[in-house]
């Protein structure tokens, strides 16, 4: 198949349906058959045909094999999982990049599109439907990825911890990304307001503070409901899967702390003295944390790196299986280069704890873990693709 250009922007096929935010899923299985990309980042003009199961992709640093997954991961969230603009995953002397990919939904073909624009406004296209909004893609290809620098969702601050809860909420609902996009927006209008104030206790602060508070405590209180259900949730998960990769009885915990202690709405106008000084909201759902610890010590602090990314690879494994119970599908798993940061005993327990479906893993060595059985290899080289064969 030729690989289009980007004057062919999307092109237009008869598929099925989106699904509503409330119907029960009714895909049991997806998997990506054909990802093409036209000057996404090194990739010229670049076409491959995936299997189920594990595909392996190996390659020299700076080769592209990173890029392949981030455009996957794109055409899930529409959004880089390596924090990366827009201009910077289109080739540099090119003005689009365009990013297709061809679906097996419980047998039936669909068609993600994705024009990247450098001047203009990116557009997407699920099944000859324009999307207006980033989150009516959800439920369309659910991706989980795995990357060497998770280290940093244990061993950093918590906003990384407080992005995998809303992450994997958005994965299970739209209801969840439109909160977290509400938050969002209140959270800037308030803060808006606190800097204008320059410190001001007038009536007419305190009335559009009254105003935002009251918005900010109801979605927000609604949100770490659901961060906190899931938690409860996963830890059991992180747990057994922890034990399994670090091969020891290691007991690990996790809590999710909120930044305030009542109600929200209580918590916001008891703050709101501090908050109009410093000019910030010092409280509600984007302050709060997600606590681990292994063996009673904290894991941020106290873990081992070794201990630190077994940790980090347990949450992410977890989230793929909580996505897979809640929504009846197997999300896809991609692994950027993620086992040469492994001994060969967390590498071998890591292949047999990845789901059966569909895995893309790229290797900078070539080789695989034992126990991983690939059933398609590709090399990539300065941005082209080809399948090894044998």
């Amino acid at each position: 198949m030729k690989a289009p250009t980007t004057s062919t922007y999307l092109c237009q096929y008869a598929f099925p349906e989106s699904v509503s935010d409330d119907a029960a899923p009714a895909a049991a299985s997806v998997v990506i058959e054909l990802l093409s990309l036209v000057n996404f980042r090194n990739h010229t003009n670049s076409e491959i045909l995936f299997a189920p199961g594990l595909s392996v992709v190996s390659g020299a640093n700076g080769e592209g094999k990173t890029n392949l997954l981030e455009a996957i991961g794109y055409l899930s969230s529409l959004s880089s999982f390596r924090g990366a603009s827009t201009d910077s995953m289109i080739g540099i002397d090119d003005e689009q990049a365009v990013v297709r990919a061809q679906l097996q939904v419980n047998g039936r073909e669909q068609l993600i599109e994705a024009q990247l624009d450098r001047r203009g406004r990116n557009r997407v296209q699920v099944n000859r439907q324009p999307l207006k909004r980033a989150r009516d893609l959800l439920g369309t290809l659910r991706v989980v990825v795995f990357a060497p620098d998770d280290l940093a969702i244990v061993k950093a601050g918590p906003g990384g911890r407080r992005e995998l809860l809303d992450t994997v909420l958005g994965s299970v609902h739209r209801r969840h990304e439109g909160d977290r996009s509400d938050i969002d927006r209140v959270l800037k209008q308030r803060g808006a307001v606190l800097k204008q104030a320059g410190g001001s206790t007038s009536n007419e602060v305190q009335a559009t503070l009254d105003v935002w508070d009251t918005k900010l405590a109801e979605v927000g209180e609604r949100h770490v409901s659901a961060r906190e259900a899931l938690v409860a949730e996963v830890s059991p998960i992180v747990e057994q899967l922890y034990r399994s990769l670090a091969g020891d009885d290691a007991a690990v915990t996790m809590k999710y702390r909120r930044s305030w202690e009542g109600s929200l709405l209580d918590a916001l106008t008891q703050s709101r003295h501090a908050d109009l000084r410093r000019r910030v909201t010092l409280v509600g759902p984007h302050r709060d944390d997600l606590e681990m610890s292994i063996n009673g010590l904290p894991a941020r602090t106290h873990g081992s790196q070794g201990e630190q990314r077994t940790l980090a690879l347990s949450l992410r494994l977890a989230s793929q299986r909580v996505i897979a119970r809640r929504v009846g599908c197997e999300p896809v798993v991609l692994l950027d280069d993620v086992f040469s940061e492994l001994d060969e005993q967390r590498a071998s327990a890591l292949v047999r704890e990845l789901p059966a479906v569909q895995t893309i893993l790229t290797t900078a060595t070539g080789s695989v873990p034992a126990g991983a059985k690939p059933s398609a290899s590709y090399v990539v080289v300065g941005g082209q693709i080809r399948e090894q064969h044998g």
